[in-house]
């Protein structure tokens, strides 16, 4: 007779005997599950394949996961995109706007202000000198204006301020002073040319125009050293063009000169009439005044640059 003993060794896949086997104190197997335990396949396969199973789970969800995330990211920089406005044109409207408003919060400078700064490193005064007569001591007989029209130092003035002057000095806008030579004289138009024999490092010449564009109102400036102060400035337009004057002493007559109403007194001769724009357009050379007092009553004249400019040897405008 058999016993179930015997015939769990007939379905047993390990070589070793009954008495090695681990699973000896186990339960006698039913003879029934045999077949199914042949077809099944083993025990210790099955947890590695769930384990791959488990791993591939897990990558389709970290994968699905960075796939949802991105998508997220990209919906909300479309919102933000499409949320965003366009900049807004920049209209005419706006920019008188803003004009008008910096005029009403700003102080800006005059135009006068302006044409000073820009001529005044090029205005000198010019003094014209005796020598008392031991020789020792200098004696101002005249004082006028000057303006640099060359960077080599060479200086338009009138020529009723240097002439009989045994000396002439010119002082420049930096302070320096220097002796100066008359190189020739122009006396159909009052006109001096010097030359300075000491010059300044940094002297710059003014800028010249003609005036050809030059209108009856435009805006000037007469910059000079009125009875010896300055440099001073005056604001006037231009009252007339292509004036006639008579010097008081009867011996010259001026033309084509410009007529302005900017304050000149004796000490602006020979100085720069100058534009809003800081271009000199003239020499200020009389002043009309039917007393005797010689004080401005609001007529002034000029050389026009052309004429200047033809006294120095100036190419034409």
């Amino acid at each position: 007779m058999r016993t179930h003993i015997k015939k769990a060794t007939l379905y047993s896949s390990s070589s070793r005997s009954p008495t090695s086997a681990p699973r000896s104190s186990a339960r006698p197997p039913d003879p029934t599950e045999g077949s199914e335990q042949a077809s099944k396949p083993s025990s210790p396969k099955t947890p590695g394949r769930l384990a791959l199973i488990g791993k591939f789970n897990a990558r389709q969800n970290l994968l699905l996961c960075l796939a949802a995330g991105a998508i997220a990211a990209l919906l909300l920089v479309a919102v933000k995109i499409s949320s965003t406005s366009s900049p807004r044109r920049i209209t005419q409207h706006d920019i008188d706007a803003a004009v008008l408003h910096t005029l009403k919060t700003k102080s800006l400078p005059s135009r006068a202000a302006g044409a000073y700064e820009a001529i005044r490193p090029s205005v000198v005064r010019v003094r014209g000198l005796e020598l008392e007569a031991d020789g020792d001591d200098e004696i101002e007989k005249s004082v006028g204006t000057g303006v640099v029209v060359v960077d080599k130092g060479i200086i338009l003035t009138n020529l009723h301020v240097v002439a009989g002057a045994r000396l002439v000095r010119v002082i420049f806008a930096d302070g320096l002073q220097s002796d100066a030579a008359v190189i020739s004289v122009h006396p159909e138009q009052d006109l001096a040319v010097l030359q300075a024999k000491i010059i300044p490092d940094d002297l710059s010449a003014a800028t010249l125009n003609s005036t050809r564009d030059l209108a009856v109102g435009d805006e000037v400036i007469a910059v000079g050293f009125p009875f010896g102060i300055g440099p001073s400035v005056s604001a006037g337009v231009v009252s007339g063009l292509g004036r006639e004057y008579l010097t008081p002493e009867g011996k010259r007559l001026l033309t084509n000169l410009i007529q302005f109403d900017a304050a000149a007194n004796p000490g602006n001769s020979g100085g720069p009439l100058v534009t809003a724009d800081g271009e000199v357009v003239g020499i200020v050379t009389a002043i009309l005044n039917p007393t005797e007092q010689r004080v401005f009553i609001g007529i002034g004249f000029a050389v026009t640059m052309e004429s200047a400019a033809a006294a120095v040897g100036l190419p034409p405008f």
